[in-house]
């Protein structure tokens, strides 16, 4: 399949929206921590179906309007190890966080934890695979390829109504 991508402005900033077939492939912040070569990135194209879709699903959830994705994905690339790690990010449910070690534990092995946090840094689908539902051991934020800020608007933005209305702040 011929790669092709689109920049779109969000929210959240520009995000290039990539795709393969009839399935977006990946969602990257500008600074993203591992982005893929722009060689594999195909054709920049502007009114692409599935990237204007994508695009508009992007704006609802980010407006507040959509809590869920109807878009065909395909996680490419990584290893086994990866691709596992990705299952579970996409099996968070919105409003919910986890940890690294969380995950790890799911995974067989508390010690996988830094394996895993490296993993959840090279998710292609961000904000789609919701690899910002992952939090420290203590709940603190930390990495994340779209920065922190990203991070806790996502997560401010998924929160419960019942939690948000009772905080005193």
């Amino acid at each position: 399949m011929t790669n092709r991508h689109a920049i779109v402005s969000t929210e959240l900033g520009d995000l290039t929206l990539v795709a393969s077939g009839d399935a977006l492939t990946g969602v990257y912040f500008p600074h993203h921590w591992v982005k893929p070569e722009p060689s594999t990135l195909g054709a920049k194209v502007e009114h692409d179906p599935l990237l204007v879709e994508a695009a508009r699903q992007l704006d609802e959830y980010l407006a507040g309007e959509r809590e869920t994705f109807d878009l065909s994905i395909e996680l490419q690339g990584g290893d086994d190890f990866q691709r596992r790690v990705w299952a579970l990010l996409d099996g968070i449910p919105r409003g919910e966080t986890t940890t690294y070690g969380e995950l790890a534990e799911r995974l067989g092995d508390k010690q996988l934890a830094q394996l895993v946090g490296q993993a959840v840094g090279r998710n292609p689908l961000s904000i789609i695979v919701p690899c910002h539902r992952v939090v420290g051991k203590d709940g603190k934020l930390t990495g994340y390829a779209g920065g922190l800020k990203r991070k806790q608007f996502l997560l401010d933005l998924e929160e419960p109504a019942t939690v948000k209305a009772g905080r005193l702040f």
